[in-house]
């Protein structure tokens, strides 16, 4: 991947001429199944620009409680876009229930804001959406006249996971932010795919929020080798979270989640939280220790790593 970035052809994005990410907006957009794509350089702005793409000032667009668009983003389409977030609770598996989507849309009255946008993501929390409730959701929306968006930042373990390709994976979607980094391997950046008139809207947008940049070949070759090289290989990064929450349940203690793909969460005595920090920092293994901890698993965490992790944790709670 850095040898990828050093040779990487570069030149002007904010005017289109960058051949690097020209190729890599190209790449994305055939590989995901859409008109266009666009590079910017991160999973909060793609999304962000969906949101304004798709919606004015003014409108509303329904998303899960728990979503990153409307958690965890800053509240941007609010902020930057006044576009109002309808959140709706999640259910267990991640989905957001059919009724309570169809409950949600606002009648053709000027006492309520225009809904005009279902927004889901894929994986949430580490969950994959079946297929068949993605395109149940995803024909609700078109059928009552919503545009879709998937915020797709681990998109790709979904596909892995469920052994269906990429564009099997974003079927139903009118735009898909897909993160680079992550799992992937990139340093930084995600694309927006999309139809080619969303996309044009989507570079004013881009440009508004301060991600024109000029010599980006540079960072869009390590985005272009992450989606051809390490896309498959996400497969370890499941298997090595499977591996890691079999042996911390094994301690007797932590309560762990079933991880479907690279994320799993620990639950454990809030007691124990500064014991264990402290015994993890003095194996250089650094931490944000909660009672309830997420773990995610990645192409820079090796087994071995990971039996390090095992091994303190498990060593702490037999003493």
């Amino acid at each position: 991947m850095r040898e990828a970035m050093f040779a990487a052809p570069v030149g002007d994005d904010v005017y289109g001429d960058d051949p690097t990410v020209n190729v890599l907006q190209a790449y994305a957009a055939e590989l995901f199944g859409y008109e266009a794509a666009l590079f910017a350089p991160s999973g909060t702005q793609t999304n962000l620009i969906a949101l304004l793409a798709h919606c004015g000032r003014g409108d509303e667009y329904l998303v899960g409680q728990d979503a990153h668009t409307y958690k965890y983003e800053g509240g941007g389409a609010a902020v930057l876009g006044s576009i109002q977030p309808q959140p709706i609770l999640n259910q267990a598996d991640g989905s957001i229930a059919l009724q309570d989507i169809e409950a949600a849309i606002k009648p053709q009255d000027f006492h309520f804001a225009r809904t005009r946008l279902l927004a889901l993501e894929n994986t949430i929390g580490g969950k994959v959406l079946p297929q068949q409730y993605v395109q149940q959701a995803t024909a609700l929306a078109h059928a009552r006249g919503l545009a879709t968006h998937l915020d797709g930042a681990r998109i790709c373990n979904a596909a892995v996971k469920q052994g269906i390709t990429l564009q099997q994976a974003v079927q139903g979607f009118d735009s898909v932010s897909v993160c680079l980094s992550k799992g992937l391997g990139a340093p930084v950046g995600s694309v927006l795919c999309g139809s080619k008139e969303l996309i044009e809207q989507g570079k004013r947008w881009r440009k508004m929020l301060g991600g024109g940049m000029r010599q980006a070949g540079v960072i869009a070759a390590a985005g272009l080798y992450a989606l051809q090289n390490n896309v498959q290989r996400l497969a370890e990064d499941h298997a090595n979270a499977a591996w890691l929450g079999a042996e911390l349940a094994k301690t007797g203690v932590l309560q762990v989640s079933q991880p479907q793909t690279n994320i799993l969460f620990v639950t454990m005595p809030r007691e124990a939280c500064e014991g264990l920090n402290a015994a993890l920092a003095a194996e250089r293994i650094r931490v944000s220790m909660a009672p309830t901890m997420r773990l995610v698993t990645h192409l820079d965490v090796s087994r071995a790593d990971l039996e390090k992790v095992a091994g303190v944790i498990a060593h702490y709670f037999k003493q």
